[in-house]
């Protein structure tokens, strides 16, 4: 299923990335063999040009409850983003504000901090609680006012797995009237999305963290707010998702992106009905799944009385982050390169790690468990960290 696991390498670096699988190489691979053209024309190349596009925003609508309608596609979630934000600020004036969070990756918050920059506002941080790295809810309600525009937040720390509760900071934005924008990237391979639950205006995708080509994805919980927004494209007479997507598309990658999310509504083979139906019922069953995984990395982990593992949230996804006693994070890393397991290093001197304090121990090592990860992986990485000298 995963031809590059054939590589004979540990793979704990899901959490940039899970490896591709056949069918999703395999679908870009039969596009880019087929005459496929811009769209608008009377030919069959540009009819397949035009099937496939709508076909794509199919896809991602069915894997968060959305509509196609409301899908936006793009080169990569964080272009989206800085190109939603810097559309959103041509509105905004001196003394607005956007709330933005610790807990978030440097791409769902540099375009805000960008954009703020531009017209004189100010961001207000959403901290995280350092013993455990969740992210209090309670305090949204004293960081917004009349003046927030837009409250940017994750759904799930791809660093340390945190899954904040976006219930109170979703109310919280809206008794403010502001933009609620949800980056579900590290969440949507784990766990079942559904655009009311998550209370969210908009949702940023990307197929990559799932194994899918590199296409990102905004996704409108109401399609007519696309309609309010100055359009990104030169022509003021575009429409719909239009508005915000630039040049043509790359279409083999959005057969791929389909090809993806018919992956995962078909990880368990117990799944029916329709492909959101299989979707639900597929994500959940990963979800158990890999919180089993989960549970058993972080046991092994804690258990290594030199190894120190970052926050204890108790909703999350299955990735972590440790640091090793006396070692860099760099060093660590190398280590596990050496006995064939693929691992990060983040210095610890921005974004989370930074509020965490770990610049000052040599940064932390990132784990991201993927759909292929297993127990016997998990004791070889135990293994080799209770070795490390």
């Amino acid at each position: 299923m995963f031809p590059a696991l054939g590589d004979g390498w540990i793979h704990f670096d899901g959490g940039t990335g899970m490896l591709v699988p056949e069918q999703v190489a395999s679908a870009v691979s039969t596009a880019m063999r087929a005459p496929v053209s811009g769209p608008g024309g009377a030919f069959p190349a540009s009819q397949r040009a035009e099937s496939i596009v709508a076909a794509a925003r199919r896809a991602v609508a069915d894997l968060v409850g959305g509509e196609p309608e409301g899908v936006v596609l793009g080169p990569s979630a964080s272009a989206l983003i800085a190109r939603f934000a810097d559309t959103l600020s041509t509105r905004w004036t001196i003394g607005d504000e956007v709330v933005v969070s610790r807990l978030d990756e440097a791409a769902n918050v540099s375009p805000w901090l960008r954009a703020m920059n531009r017209v004189g506002g100010k961001i207000r941080w959403g901290e995280i609680d350092i013993e455990n790295c969740e992210l209090p809810e309670w305090q949204y309600t004293g960081l917004m006012g009349d003046r927030t525009k837009a409250v940017a937040v994750t759904a799930a720390s791809g660093a340390v797995g945190t899954r904040p509760d976006l219930g109170p900071i979703t109310s919280a934005a809206r008794q403010a009237g502001a933009l609620m924008v949800v980056d579900a990237t590290y969440a949507a391979p784990f766990v079942p999305l559904d655009l009311s639950t998550l209370g969210a205006d908009v949702v940023v995708l990307s197929a990559q963290a799932w194994g899918g080509p590199a296409i990102g994805a905004l996704v409108f919980r109401d399609p007519d707010l696309l309609a309010q927004l100055p359009p990104a494209e030169l022509s003021p007479e575009t429409t719909g998702p239009e508005r915000l997507e630039l040049g043509p598309h790359p279409y083999p990658l959005l057969a791929g992106l389909i090809a993806s999310v018919d992956y995962l509504a078909d990880l368990d083979d117990s799944a029916t009905g329709t492909r959101r139906e299989r979707l639900l019922t597929s994500l959940g069953s990963a979800k158990s799944y890999q919180e089993g995984l989960l549970d058993r990395l972080s046991a092994d982990l804690r258990s290594l009385p030199h190894v120190t593992v970052l926050g204890d949230a108790m909703r999350r996804i299955p990735s972590l982050a440790f640091y090793v006693d006396g070692h860099k994070a760099s060093d660590v890393a190398d280590h596990l390169a050496r006995q064939g397991v693929c691992a990060f290093a983040d210095p610890g001197n921005c974004g989370l790690f930074d509020a965490l304090g770990l610049g000052e121990v040599g940064g932390a090592v990132r784990i991201g468990l993927a759909h292929y990860s297993n127990s016997f992986e998990i004791g070889q990485l135990t293994r080799i960290l209770a070795e490390l000298p």
